[in-house]
């Protein structure tokens, strides 16, 4: 039980860090000025689950056909990386925007949808399959699914009361800080181990 409220613990925090500011938290906002935010954040959460749930089974294979010290250096160099891209930024492509101002259908499915596939390839998957590799499969999907709704619930929240007015470069570089110091943190872990 231990390693499962670890691995929980740890991949909600980092999956939390990881969605601030990121694209699915813009469209987590676009959604929720359209329609109500409790099927906007079922459908977000359906599609974290499932994007999470193959995130999960990739690491946890890598982290069984590796190395543990490189997966270790690996995951440092990847959360030091995930810093770089927290300071570049995340914005809506034009066709994403156009995708969440045009759906129609059921707003559970369709936001699930969009969400599912603005996901494949995201740092929060990408997050997610890293942590696996080192943490039990059920506590990082579990955990890694948490920090995502989380996130987006926040950004859906904040949206609705403060609208335009929050600090997104300040947010942005709190988050990047966090990341470096998860990725020296492993790095350190991995030089001592």
């Amino acid at each position: 039980m231990h390693g499962f409220l670890t691995a929980t613990l740890i991949s909600t925090a980092v999956v939390f860090v990881a969605e601030l500011g990121d694209k699915s938290q813009l469209m987590a906002l676009t959604f929720a000025t359209r329609y109500r935010p409790l099927p906007v954040l079922l459908g977000i959460t359906v599609a974290t689950a499932v994007v999470h749930a193959l995130s999960v089974a990739l690491g946890y294979g890598l982290g069984n056909a590796l190395p543990t010290r490189w997966i270790t250096v690996l995951a440092g160099a990847a959360f030091l990386g995930f810093a770089v891209w927290t300071l570049r930024g995340d914005s809506l492509t034009p066709e994403e925007k156009q995708r969440a101002d045009r759906s129609t259908g059921s707003v559970v499915l369709t936001v699930g949808t969009v969400f599912f596939l603005a996901e494949l390839g995201d740092k929060t998957m990408l997050a997610t399959v890293t942590l696996a590799t080192q943490h039990g499969w059920a506590g990082t999907w579990l955990g890694s699914t948490l920090g995502m709704v989380a996130a987006d619930a926040l950004a859906i929240l904040a949206g609705r009361l403060l609208g335009r007015r929050l600090p997104e470069r300040l947010v942005a570089f709190g988050a990047a800080a966090l990341f470096a110091v998860f990725g020296l943190w492993l790095l350190g872990d991995a030089a001592l181990g």
